[in-house]
């Protein structure tokens, strides 16, 4: 058993695990703050999310997997901010950020379709100037005058993130395709994208929190859908609209 705090865009948790591992795993993200709320994970939780992996796999048309202890221990920690951090304004999605010259962009898409990869080819492309935020679930603090993308410790198997906060410029919906094509997507093409990526809270109730941020994301952040190989041609594709801007 292990008690620690994590500070995840601005606010600190104080979590009392039932693994010393979970710590470690969250060690960049450690905090001294006090705590905003506080959460203590039972083994009720790690069979709540075992439960909903299952769930996922299967709507998803995945073979479903039984995980360990510890990483059902990570996904309820990650819940706990996700849940909490919604009526902070701040949403959890399914993509993958980078920061560009501290520029922050994010990459949403299907499960299985390349967000990994294609930040992968950023890096290859522009080398030390980009850094990852992170490569499966950043989380966003989203008001009217903009949007920030934070680091998170739940990076996916990569584990590519980095403890850092940068404005979001850019949304791109990505798709695979034989040629790399770009086009601009409006508010309204975007947002069922940005409904299906985000973290659904438990309680039905605080669903129109959830769809009025992400309604708000549309409104604010450029989006674009990009249909691309997995080439550094499709890096460039992107790169282009932006220096447009």
């Amino acid at each position: 058993m292990a008690r620690f705090c994590l500070q995840i865009a601005g606010y600190t948790g104080e979590v009392v695990s039932l693994f010393e591992s979970t710590r470690d795993y969250c060690r960049n993200y450690l905090s001294l703050e006090a705590p905003d709320f506080r959460f203590t994970v039972t083994k009720d939780h790690l069979a709540f999310e075992q439960a909903a992996a299952q769930a996922e796999a299967q709507a998803l048309g995945f073979k479903p997997r039984i995980f360990t202890d510890p990483f059902l221990e990570r996904a309820a920690v990650q819940r706990a901010f996700a849940e909490f951090l919604l009526d902070k304004n701040v949403l959890l999605l399914h993509g993958s950020a980078l920061a560009l010259d501290g520029d922050g962009y994010l990459f949403t898409a299907k499960s299985g379709t390349g967000k990994s990869t294609h930040c992968r080819l950023w890096r290859q492309v522009f080398g030390d100037r980009v850094r990852p935020v992170n490569d499966d679930k950043p989380f966003l603090t989203i008001l009217d005058r903009g949007v920030t993308v934070h680091g998170a410790p739940w990076s996916g198997k990569h584990g590519l993130d980095t403890n850092l906060d940068v404005p979001l410029r850019g949304i791109f919906l990505l798709e695979r395709g034989k040629e790399d094509r770009i086009c601009p997507l409006s508010p309204a093409r975007i947002s069922p994208a940005l409904l299906e990526a985000a973290h659904h809270p438990l309680e039905a109730r605080r669903e129109p929190l959830l769809q009025g941020l992400a309604e708000t994301l549309a409104h604010t952040v450029p989006a674009w859908r990009l249909i691309c190989t997995p080439t550094p041609n499709a890096v460039l594709t992107a790169h282009s609209v932006l220096s447009e801007r």
